[in-house]
């Protein structure tokens, strides 16, 4: 076996009953050409077999030298955020529905497994972004993005005003229904549907959108990677904060958002075809005609 992994993890989308057969094929494909395989704990409750090593997500980070994610895209960003810190590289096998970050197809995976496990791929870095909620001057919330640190209104009705500055430099005060501090990866999710733009990955860089303002002139602005993006509140009534749609925290009136980027980055594999142009026009339907 010449290949610069020997030990992969398996995880797989949770709650989700249709990855058992796609996940126990692959286990048993892989195992077959001699590589050691792991599953998370929650993964193995899916696939009902005892042949394989069950681990949590951190023996996983110290002991994988690839892991392979079945699931969505949603199912990469919880991996990719609790992964980051151990550097383990990661390949996705789309069972979603877009798949901007799980590329491969579950029809061809075993090929394309295979010459990735030979060598035969490319890999990209993704920047992360860490925000932190500052309360009466005690940090009271922190949490990891991959996509976007999102500032909404939850369920009120009405507008909500907040002040951004940049580097400690007044930006604006914004009245609107929120504001979405995306990366790259986030550009083409939520940030997208907002009108920001899309952002190559290969680019470090920090886009804020905001989300419906009530000024129309108030459009999305790029900033640099090492930016730091300071929100304070001017109206917190029912505001919310979340990251990655994951983390959630309700605001209050006199807190401060901090955003800026997480020193360290995920780092995605892909097979030696990948094509990012060619991933946004089949996803996004670019070039169809009627």
């Amino acid at each position: 076996m010449n290949s610069p992994f020997t030990t992969i993890a398996l995880i797989g989308k949770h709650k989700n009953p249709e990855i058992a057969i796609p996940l126990l094929n692959l286990a048993e494909y892989l195992t077959g050409k001699n590589y050691k395989i792991l599953l998370d704990h929650l993964t193995a409750s899916h696939i009902c077999s005892d042949k394989y090593p069950v681990l949590s997500l951190e023996e996983i980070g110290g002991q994988a030298d690839l892991a392979v994610v079945v699931g969505g895209d949603g199912t990469m960003l919880n991996i990719a955020r609790m992964l980051v810190s151990y550097d383990v590289p990661l390949i996705g096998i789309n069972q979603g529905r877009l798949g901007f970050l799980t590329d491969l197809s579950v029809d061809t995976m075993f090929e394309t497994l295979d010459e990735m496990l030979a060598g035969k791929y490319t890999t990209e870095r993704r920047m992360l972004l860490f925000a932190e909620i500052i309360r009466d001057g005690v940090s009271v919330f922190g949490s990891l993005a991959l996509n976007d640190v999102v500032l909404y209104r939850g369920m009120s009705s009405g507008m909500i005003e907040f002040e951004v500055r940049v580097n400690n430099e007044y930006v604006n005060t914004l009245r609107s229904d929120g504001l979405i501090v995306t990366t790259p990866t986030g550009s083409t999710a939520y940030a997208l549907s907002s009108g920001g733009p899309i952002l190559h990955p290969s680019l470090d860089l920090i886009a804020l959108v905001p989300v419906c303002p009530h000024t129309l002139s108030n459009r999305p602005i790029v900033i640099g990677p090492d930016a730091s993006v300071e929100i304070q509140m001017h109206s917190a009534a029912n505001v919310r904060i979340n990251c990655d749609s994951h983390s959630c925290y309700d605001l209050e009136q006199t807190d401060n958002i901090i955003v800026r980027r997480f020193p360290k980055t995920v780092r995605l594999l892909h097979s030696v075809n990948h094509s990012y142009y060619r991933m946004l026009r089949e996803k996004l339907g670019w070039s169809e005609f009627p």
